[in-house]
């Protein structure tokens, strides 16, 4: 999936994270969360309000007081209901943006964040690219309904 052009930025070194409520950096890997997200949700029908931007691991209620959590923020998580037995909302997709074309690297630090999230589906991001990475491997970002639907029928 190509993510389109559209202007972020109020100055040339600022652009305002709607997510966070908050003027950011226009630092190259936020430009391709910041358009991630706008395709996301205008393109691919994930509900903003179950979208969260730059989490920390820590501060996800099924991961409160887990020993042994490393001090990482996840760049794009959204969560679902209903898709786990003990927690009414729970991470369906992982995103982890990255500045450029994505690799292995990203694919594997991706994969390591989601180690402790358990999300059942991560997706890496670069500047014109988003691909999912786990569970299968396919070069675009699948619906949010689609990835609701899987995750229900199993």
């Amino acid at each position: 999936m190509k993510m389109g052009t559209m202007v972020l930025s109020k100055q040339k070194d600022s652009l305002y994270d709607p997510f966070r409520k908050l003027w950011v950096a226009a630092l190259p890997e936020e430009v391709v969360r910041q358009k991630l997200l706008h395709v996301m949700i205008t393109q691919l029908g994930f509900p903003k309000n179950f979208l969260v931007v730059e989490k920390q691991l820590s501060e996800l209620p099924h991961l409160s007081g887990m020993v042994g959590l490393p001090k990482r923020r996840a760049d794009i998580l959204c969560f679902a209901k209903e898709i786990h037995a003990q927690f009414p909302l729970f991470p369906l997709l992982l995103v982890e943006c990255k500045e450029g074309k994505v690799g292995e690297e990203a694919a594997a630090q991706a994969l390591g964040y989601n180690h402790y999230v358990q999300a059942p589906y991560v997706a890496i991001a670069g500047e014109n690219e988003v691909r999912l990475v786990h569970p299968q491997r396919l070069s675009f970002l699948p619906k949010y309904s689609e990835l609701l639907e899987s995750v229900c029928k199993s």
